[in-house]
């Protein structure tokens, strides 16, 4: 058994756990959010079969997809009479971060 634990953009989310519902898997879903830039991702933890890791990253790997997205690093900043207003910069969003890890004990009730 392993447990698979993939954080995922909010954009991508629900077409995610369509995706696995359709393939029969079952997700416990957790809203999270990213420390750099504080936008919401949604975190899934799935329990499966050794045997059924590569088609869930597949599906994962099909599913979440990487953007790029203009955001402000900073709000403006004042220092003594003048604002010092910072640019939008350009980053990549999106995609998905997995970990698979062994799970010595799994039970259903």
């Amino acid at each position: 058994m392993k447990l698979i634990i993939a954080v995922v953009n909010n954009d991508d989310a629900g077409r995610l756990a369509e995706r696995l519902n359709e393939f029969g898997y079952r997700a416990t879903r957790i809203a999270s959010t990213g420390s750099f830039l504080r936008q919401g991702n949604t975190t899934f933890m799935l329990g499966v079969h050794e045997s059924h890791v590569n088609k869930v990253l597949n599906i994962i790997q099909e599913t979440c997809h990487k953007r790029t997205r203009y955001v402000n690093p900073l709000p403006p900043a004042a220092t003594g009479e003048e604002f010092i207003l910072t640019q939008p910069m350009e980053v990549e969003v999106g995609g998905a971060v997995v970990f698979v890890l062994p799970v010595e004990r799994y039970e259903r009730y």
